[in-house]
């Protein structure tokens, strides 16, 4: 039997936290409730979540402050909810690796849909080679490697460094493109990023975050080029275009 994809709800009102939960399980979700992020600690050394819920605006710890945790120890997809309208919450989360982003009050639906896509973009469980089977294959990005069946960056000593799924879906576009200007648009398309709500913001976030991974030195990218008016350019040698 197949077990049911677990998801944790972080929200310290009990009754939001409550009403999403139970959505979540009629639609056939593992659901563990937690009122902020100690409960959240708590419960994630015993059980390790396939998706997190957070809700950024929370009294004692807010769920930025949460999210940074998190992504130093876990590889953890997280969707974020915030009550604010302003898209900087959704920057700065997105800056620290939130996987996606919903505004509150959400539409329960719109949340499943979501949880789903998350879910599906971040499935692939990382290969392990066995004797019959070939090597993982491997494009270069700067200082590291990405492995495209595990879904992770490797250095030089081999040592992994885990991707989100938006990351991973980025990097592979470019690694699919190298040496052509991708528009945000095409990439929102190709990165399979696209909803409702998407912003060109968010691309140029996430290129930020992952320079900061790959390039020699971020604050002057050479394996992916910004193209001034037309989008970004992904060059294997760093050779400007």
């Amino acid at each position: 039997m197949t077990a049911l994809p677990r998801i944790f709800v972080v929200d310290d009102e009990a009754p939001a936290r409550e009403m999403v939960g139970d959505y979540l399980k009629m639609h056939g979700f593992a659901v563990t409730l937690c009122d902020g992020g100690q409960s959240l600690r708590r419960e994630i050394e015993g059980t390790r979540p396939d998706l997190i819920v957070l809700d950024l605006n929370m009294p004692e710890e807010d769920g930025l402050s949460i999210v940074r945790d998190l992504k130093r120890r876990h590889p953890t997809p997280v969707i974020m909810l915030t009550a604010t309208a302003s898209p900087i919450d959704r920057v700065v989360g997105l800056e620290l690796g939130a996987d996606d982003y919903l505004a509150k009050p959400c539409e329960l639906r719109e949340l499943v849909a979501r949880i789903r896509s998350v879910l599906r973009r971040s499935a692939a469980a990382p290969a392990e080679t066995t004797p019959g089977r070939p090597p993982n294959r491997t494009v270069r990005f700067g200082t590291k490697w990405l492995d495209l069946d595990a879904h992770v960056l490797r250095d030089e000593h081999q040592a992994t460094h885990p991707l989100t799924a938006s990351e991973y879906n980025l990097l592979k576009a470019f690694a699919d493109h190298p040496q052509r200007v991708l528009s945000r648009e095409r990439l929102l398309d190709l990165a399979s990023a696209r909803d409702d709500d998407a912003f060109d913001r968010a691309i140029d976030v996430r290129i930020t975050r992952i320079r900061r991974k790959i390039e020699p030195n971020p604050s002057q990218p050479t394996i992916i080029q910004t193209v001034r008016g037309a989008g970004y350019l992904f060059s294997p040698d760093g050779r400007e275009r």
